[in-house]
């Protein structure tokens, strides 16, 4: 799955119509550069991609008062819009050792219903545990990584991997449960993105 994708449908999407370069601000003020592919380049291209594939509108702007360029800004089509939330559920439930694609997802986890949020996490830690499950066929952590050599620490990260995975999102389920966050349906959700011209503050 495409992190980038995720990431820029869901800033153009708290925005309702966003150009490139807030989009770019918002993943940086989100620390996506520094865990993701989120990169200047990747963002305007994946933008254009998508217009192109019909999952964003673009419109071109006039030039500004002060002598700037014209943008072009985005919104989500329908098309857009189905895209993202099922880029959301779907890095919800994977277990596939990218935390992009998790981080991405928990960013934008708020624009579902609590309990569907819940059951895809549920999901997560059902998956979690079958990858678990299918390390140990070959490797046993009771007797420790020694047993096949210095290959068995690899064994044994992801095996502490999947139990630290599962234990977090245990713990992440238990405070959606208890009502943190607002979710869609409930009101409205924490807006994390930067209005026009104001600085990132952890840049």
């Amino acid at each position: 799955m495409s992190t980038i994708r995720l990431l820029v449908l869901g800033a153009v999407r708290q925005h309702g119509r966003a150009h490139g370069y807030q989009v770019r601000a918002d993943l940086e003020y989100w620390g996506a550069h520094q865990w993701s592919n989120a990169k200047p380049g990747s963002v305007y291209h994946a933008l254009k991609a998508m217009a192109k594939q019909g999952l964003l509108r673009a419109h071109e702007t006039a030039p500004s008062p002060a002598g700037g360029p014209p943008r072009t800004e985005y919104e989500l089509t329908e098309q857009g819009r189905q895209e993202y939330l099922d880029l959301v559920r779907a890095a919800l439930t994977s277990y596939d050792q990218r935390p992009d694609n998790l981080a991405a997802a928990l960013g934008c986890m708020v624009d579902l219903p609590r309990e569907e949020v819940v059951a895809l996490l549920e999901e997560r830690v059902r998956r979690v545990e079958e990858w678990r499950r299918s390390v140990t066929e070959y490797y046993t952590p009771a007797e420790g990584p020694e047993q096949l050599g210095h290959i068995g620490e690899i064994m044994n990260y992801w095996v502490h991997s999947a139990d630290s995975g599962a234990e977090w999102t245990c713990s992440l389920i238990a405070r959606v449960k208890a009502g943190a966050y607002t979710f869609a349906g409930e009101g409205e959700p924490l807006v994390g993105v930067l209005a026009e011209g104001e600085k990132n503050p952890y840049a």
